[in-house]
């Protein structure tokens, strides 16, 4: 029963010290920052120009990018890192607050439609005649 291999055959193998070791050398490293950078590029690009942008495809994959950083980094110090690595993540933070402002801005133009929408409905619905905000009741 020690071997569980056969009840879980299409299951990757257990991590060992060496896989973890690989995958926090500076090279992964660099590979999934460059990777986080292109993503949050491409999604700021997108918001500001593609009405059809799927925001929750590239949550996804920026959620996906961020597990395997937090897996690359587990256990390493800030004296691990070398400066270049340093200087890749100052670069994405960077970018990250572009993309903030970025999905801000679509938020805001959002809510301004939905407002816009609301008053709209809110118009063709009432007659003029008796309306709730005429006797105190909306608010």
């Amino acid at each position: 029963m020690s071997d569980l291999t056969e009840y879980r055959p299409n299951l990757p193998a257990m991590a060992d010290a060496a896989d973890t070791a690989q995958a926090a050398r500076p090279g992964n490293l660099d590979a999934i920052l460059t990777r986080i950078e292109e993503a949050v590029e491409e999604e700021t690009a997108a918001i500001r120009t593609d009405i059809r942008f799927d925001i929750k495809a590239s949550n996804a994959r920026k959620s996906r990018y961020l597990y395997e950083l937090t897996r690359a980094t587990k256990g390493l110090v800030d004296s691990d890192f070398p400066g270049e690595l340093k200087v890749g993540v100052e670069r994405l933070r960077d970018k990250l607050a572009a993309n903030e402002r970025a999905i801000l801005a679509h938020l805001s133009a959002v809510g301004e439609v939905a407002g816009l929408l609301k008053d709209a409905i809110q118009r063709s619905e009432a007659d003029g005649t008796y309306s709730a905000s005429e006797f105190g009741w909306a608010r």
